[in-house]
């Protein structure tokens, strides 16, 4: 009785309706049928189609449409009504969002002229407002004035939400999603490597994470040999940007097309230094293999004997000076210990021996060649960067710890805020005030907000300088290293580890394996975060593992001894080890 009961009420309340109207609403036919036969619901014919009718407007539709009414309706719902146009327009006003006269007046089945001046009669009353209220509408509107006050308390509450800024949280669990560094998301297909490198492009790596954990966090079954094909078709340059210790360093990647925008600027040798003589021959032109490096060096001193370590030394000085560049990375491998396909941190490459070749050393292989100079245009640098950055990161905040924004890029982003490229606001709470963001990037960071940690989407091992990492750049360490020596507490150091897990950090592998920190996190959490780990190890990411210490003491008896030797680490007398 209740669902007939609705339908009644739909009728009064919406007015007369075709079956396939009401159905839309949620009322049935039989039941319009059955209070059709109990006398409460009549057929009309209305602006040519028949519709279904409350009894009570029979008089209504007659006198203001010149609908004929069925048979058999009693008297009492046939007597003439006072202002029965007035009311039927009220009543579509009042069960309709901001519409035009000419709407109406289809709706009804009458002149647009009639309908205009009732809606007039109405305004006189104060129970519509007419002007122009829907973006892009076109000419005179009206609408319902408690319908426009509805209207008006959703727009308020809508932008409220909008300008809310979410949890930091929220933004360590978008930052891996957006730059797809989550198994979920990563890219695959035959450009998988060059779309990779296209969202990386201009950003600082550490040399030995980009093929260990950077790459292949983003790109499903990542392998060297498709990084090769780029640089040797001329397709993807890469540059050095810094040495690290441990014959390790900083290096860019970039599309050839955008080298001179979005490469640094390259730090010149010392004079009358051999880095500067070869540096000399090499923009000469042309890529050169190591011994028409070689050669060439020689005739430009004179006949003078260099040794290949020296030379080989000299053409490195230059690689993170970022002067020069190879068509293969193959002797940034061997540089760093791993060979063609190993990862660093094999002991067998370590051992392997070094062997004179014709061709040069194995930290030499390829064809070298000066890197392009860059572009003189300061602004366009400057733009090229910051699109970047925005597609890699989707959101930029003034107040980054590290790498914020530059007066230049705050002028560059104003301007394109202005022409409706990016949306300026305070998106993520406690991040400063200036933040400019992608409008996609803006949805996909609230959609992220409220949820948590340990849910359906798997753990993500990254190495803690990852910029799919925001922890130690726009987002600071959790607390849980109190107490623990500095030399073991996180940061964003080459050949660290860290898991995120739902928006948090729940492990961090310390440069070279020997120490964990664990920031207080569930035997939950830190099972799922081992095992990903292990799934690193076992996919060649990293050759092995020894962890000694956890949270700044002996790893022994800590929860994280429980979820290492969950994962399959196996006990030492050092530590729990793991191989691949």
């Amino acid at each position: 009785m209740r669902d007939l009961e609705g339908a009644a009420d739909l009728l009064r309340e919406v007015g007369p309706l075709t079956t396939a109207e009401a159905a839309e609403r949620g009322a049935r036919r039989e039941w319009l049928e059955e209070l059709e036969g109990s006398g409460r619901v009549v057929r009309m014919r209305v602006a040519g189609a028949e519709r279904w009718c409350a009894v009570e407007d029979v008089a209504r539709l007659r006198d203001a449409l010149g609908a004929e009414p069925p048979p058999g309706v009693p008297e009492v719902f046939l007597e003439p009504v006072a202002e029965p146009l007035v009311d039927l327009v009220s009543r579509y006003a009042r069960t309709h969002a901001p519409f035009t006269s000419a709407r109406a007046a289809a709706r009804l089945g009458l002149g647009r002229d009639a309908v205009e001046g009732a809606l007039r009669e109405l305004a006189g009353r104060g129970r519509v407002v007419r002007g122009g209220f829907r973006p892009g509408g076109s000419g005179t509107e009206w609408c319902d004035d408690d319908v426009l006050r509805r209207l008006r308390r959703g727009s308020v509450a809508r932008l409220r939400r909008e300008v809310e800024p979410v949890e930091p949280r929220a933004l360590a669990r978008f930052v891996p999603l957006w730059q797809r560094a989550v198994p979920d998301a990563r890219l695959r297909g035959p450009d998988a490597v060059f779309e990779a490198v296209e969202s990386l492009r201009g950003t600082a790596l550490v040399a030995s994470s980009l093929e260990s954990t950077v790459l292949p966090a983003r790109v499903e079954g990542y392998s060297p040999v498709s990084l090769d094909a780029l640089t040797q078709a001329g397709e993807v340059v890469w540059a050095g940007t810094g040495s690290l210790p441990g014959e390790d360093g900083w290096l860019a990647l970039a599309p050839a097309d955008e080298a001179r925008l979005l490469l640094p600027d390259p730090v010149p040798p010392e004079e009358g230094s051999l880095a500067e003589t070869v540096l000399e021959v090499l923009r000469e032109g042309g890529a050169l293999f190591f011994r028409d490096v070689s050669d060439r060096v020689a005739r430009a001193l004179g006949g003078a004997v260099v040794s290949d370590a020296d030379l080989v030394a000299a053409v490195w000085l230059l690689v993170w000076s970022g002067c020069v560049t190879n068509d293969t990375l193959a002797p940034l491998r061997a540089a760093l210990g791993a060979g063609p396909v190993t990862r660093r941190g094999s002991s067998r490459a370590r051992r392997r021996p070094v062997m004179p070749t014709r061709s040069g050393p194995p930290t030499a292989a390829g064809r070298w060649s000066a890197l392009p100079v860059p572009d003189p245009d300061p602004t366009r640098r400057t733009l090229a960067r910051v699109e970047a950055r925005l597609e890699r990161d989707g959101l930029l905040l003034k107040g980054q710890q590290g790498r914020g924004i530059s007066s230049d890029e705050y002028r560059v982003l104003r301007s394109m805020e202005e022409a409706g490229r990016v949306r300026r606001g305070y998106f993520v709470e406690g991040l400063g005030g200036a933040q400019f963001a992608l409008p996609g990037a803006v949805d996909r960071l609230r959609a992220l907000s409220g949820e948590d940690p340990g849910g359906p989407t798997p753990p993500v091992v990254l190495a803690a300088t990852d910029p799919a990492n925001p922890f130690g750049a726009a987002l600071s360490w959790p607390a849980g290293a109190a107490g623990v020596e500095a030399s073991h507490r996180p940061g964003r150091v080459a050949g660290a580890l860290v898991v995120l897990d739902g928006g948090r950090p729940t492990l961090f592998v310390g440069r070279g394996g020997r120490s964990v920190l664990t920031f207080g996190s569930t035997p939950a959490l830190l099972e799922r975060a081992a095992r990903a780990v292990a799934e690193l190890v076992d996919a060649g990411g990293v050759e092995s593992l020894t962890v000694e210490r956890a949270d700044g003491a002996e790893v022994f008896g800590t929860p994280a001894d429980t979820a290492l030797v969950a994962a399959g680490f196996h006990v030492t007398p050092k530590g729990l080890r793991l191989r691949r």
